[in-house]
């Protein structure tokens, strides 16, 4: 497969895996906090990545842990509970049109801060699959007036974390193999996971022994493996045979499938938003057009 069409088979892959994260965020604060939600959504992805990934770590050398480390907590650890105190109060599919402006982000912080290049049509690009993401927005707060929308500001900081992210990946990680890369992101994460867990009254017997609990824990394991360990690597990898551009522009399209899963779940949207979601496929067309 040429370089060209798998790039965008990862992209089309990683949409619906992320696309389907954040209704399994929501399943799981059914049963679970934030905070427990966050910790042990990392410490199962950490577990799954160390069984089929461990012997990758070789090929980190040791002036490189210093990236791995700060590419974990930015890429990983800190939008995992970001994320999942935003959906205490919006909705799934609101979280999941806000993390579109993980590009901007990547355009903005790549230039001014990493030296990476951009182009007429990337900028283009970015600008109308953000219009398009304040359309979904707009339209969203008119079937849904009463979410607390000073939350949005967790999926915001998240995605300036992922892009802070996708620009150390391909300044300073670019020859380190992806499953190296999230193989050693988690083996960072484990210890600060655990900290957390243990303080977050997980622990405690009525909150083990609840139901809903371990029905949320269904939903975590999944979100876990599928949505954070598998994802991550083959993140890891779209960001090395493509651009930062190109690689954040997987969150244009995450909102379409989040949307569907929305909708399944008795989440409002009106035919404004799809319109919208329209527009930010058209930006994502643009962001990549040679």
């Amino acid at each position: 497969m040429k370089m060209d069409q798998k790039k965008w088979m990862y992209l089309a892959v990683l949409s619906v895996v992320w696309g389907s994260s954040f209704i399994l965020i929501k399943k799981s604060l059914i049963g679970l906090t934030p905070l427990q939600l966050g910790a042990l959504r990392t410490l199962f992805a950490a577990t799954f990545l160390l069984i089929i990934g461990f012997r990758s770590l070789k090929k980190i050398q040791k002036n490189e842990w210093k990236w791995i480390a700060i590419s974990a907590f930015m890429g990983t650890f800190i939008p995992a509970f970001l994320f999942a105190f935003a959906e205490t109060e919006i909705d799934s599919a609101v979280a999941s049109i806000l993390n579109s402006t993980t590009p901007i982000m990547t355009l903005v912080l790549g230039a001014s801060i990493f030296a990476v290049g951009f182009s007429r049509n990337q900028l283009l690009g970015v600008i109308v699959g953000l219009i398009g993401s304040f359309l979904l927005i707009w339209s969203g707060s008119e079937v849904n007036p009463n979410q607390n929308y000073w939350y949005s500001s967790l999926v915001l900081a998240a995605s300036v974390c992922y892009a802070v992210n996708v620009n150390i990946i391909k300044r300073y990680l670019q020859e380190i193999p992806a499953m190296a890369i999230a193989v050693g992101n988690f083996i960072v994460l484990v210890i600060p996971a655990f900290i957390v867990l243990l303080f977050s009254g997980f622990f405690e017997k009525e909150v083990i022994t609840s139901e809903a609990t371990h029905t949320a824990l269904g939903y975590l394991v999944i979100l876990a493996i599928v949505g954070t360990g598998v994802a991550k690597v083959l993140f890891n990898k779209l960001v090395q045979i493509s651009t930062p551009v190109f690689a954040s522009s997987v969150t244009y399209t995450i909102p379409v499938v989040a949307l569907l899963w929305g909708l399944l779940d008795g989440e409002k949207f009106s035919a404004m938003q799809l319109g919208a979601t329209s527009v930010i496929l058209v930006g994502v067309l643009l962001a990549n057009r040679k």
